[in-house]
């Protein structure tokens, strides 16, 4: 049975934001296989020993560990010496190097105990985890880096932000890797083209389909929108109920799941606000469409694919379907348009035929690119 070593910095068990359930598929696949998982977080309010016991008790990990929370106020001189001033003498960029003073030792000390096969790290500002690390022996552990998105275009609007500085290290960090995985197909061919393609591989986010064909399901909620509060959501909310909600007909039902409800200003008798829930599963069952209005945020909308799974049309701006292997033919009614954003949802929330025509085709484009078997394919054959 071979082992792995993964490393996660955020709570999986959260279903706030997309990453996490990627990260919580993937463990989800690792135990369908019958590999021996150890499992790293970083400890935080919302990731505690609690949660890692719980990952245990699920039967998700086999050991949890959580690297300890720094406080930059009580380790300033270990923060200047190990973290700040070796990335400014080195021009690395802090954001591209998230690993904190002691959480390096703290690393170490797990992986000379333990013999791993691979070790997978997520993001590529964790890197420094495993570069030139003496206690990986390179000939017998894979290293594998899940890159979840490109880290540089996230950086963009930061005050110290250098565009030829931030995608010099992101690439240098990845390079490391004997494998990189990535959420689309936009970040596979941009990653591809600085490393070997053969060590790229596309493993876009995986779910088992729930998809329910009655046209004529009861549903309490016309519209289900699901977002976390990061600013790309903000702006999209704000555009969505500033400029298409006063188009749609007030009866329409919407229900809004997340921390982006604490940036709603509109009250109205047919808004429902949600800002934490455990299962999304019964409120996708329980609602006709979903949307995604988004301007800016790269990779795949890992809402976009739950939505797909559950068999639910969706309207987005153009930016909802970056990442999907096909722009069209795919269950989405694209636009950004707030007009026609408007048009969309009243055709499919009262035209039975327009309705069924998305519902087809998101079944069918789901189950083509993104069921368990078919998204799975390429991490099975690397970790065989």
């Amino acid at each position: 049975m071979k082992r792995i070593l993964y490393f996660y910095p955020e709570n999986p068990l959260g279903n706030n934001q997309g990453n996490n359930s990627r990260a919580l598929s993937l463990l989800k696949f690792f135990k369908n296989k019958g590999y021996s998982l150890d499992f790293i977080g970083e400890s935080t309010e919302n990731f505690q020993q609690k949660d890692i016991e719980l990952l245990i008790q699920k039967g998700l990990v086999n050991k949890g560990y959580l690297f300890p929370r720094f406080k930059k106020s009580k380790n300033q001189l270990s923060y200047f010496f190990k973290y700040y001033l070796p990335n400014k003498i080195f021009n690395k960029p802090e954001k591209l190097n998230e690993v904190k003073p002691g959480v390096q030792s703290f690393f170490n000390a797990i992986v000379s105990k333990n013999k791993y096969d691979i070790i997978l790290i997520s993001y590529a500002s964790w890197a420094s985890l495993v570069i030139d690390n003496k206690y990986i022996n390179r000939s017998q552990t894979i290293l594998i880096n899940d890159t979840h998105d490109f880290l540089t275009s996230q950086y963009q609007n930061y005050k110290d932000f250098e565009l030829g500085n931030y995608f010099r290290n992101e690439i240098k960090n990845l390079k490391y890797f004997d494998y990189i995985l990535t959420i689309s197909v936009e970040e596979k061919y941009l990653f591809s083209q600085f490393i070997p393609e053969n060590n790229v591989k596309l493993v876009p986010h995986g779910l088992p389909a729930q998809h329910n064909t009655d046209v004529n399901k009861h549903c309490d909620f016309d519209i289900l929108y699901v977002a976390s509060n990061n600013s790309h959501n903000v702006q999209g909310a704000h555009w969505f109920f500033t400029n298409v909600f006063p188009k749609i007909n007030q009866n329409i039902k919407i229900l809004v799941i997340g921390k982006i409800v604490n940036h709603l200003e509109v009250e109205a008798s047919n808004i429902t606000k949600i800002e934490r829930v455990e299962d999304l599963s019964q409120y996708y069952q329980n609602s006709k469409i979903t949307i995604c209005p988004m301007f800016s945020g790269t990779g795949l909308k890992i809402k976009v694919i739950e939505s797909l799974s559950f068999g639910l049309p969706i309207v987005c701006t153009e930016k909802g379907v970056d990442g999907l292997i096909n722009k069209s033919n795919n269950g989405c009614l694209v636009t950004n348009d707030s007009d026609t954003f408007a048009k969309s949802i009243t055709q499919l929330i009262t035209n039975e035929d327009i309705y069924r025509k998305y519902q087809l085709e998101s079944i069918e484009f789901f189950n083509k690119n993104y069921s368990l078997d078919t998204v799975y394919n390429n991490l099975k054959i690397i970790l065989q």
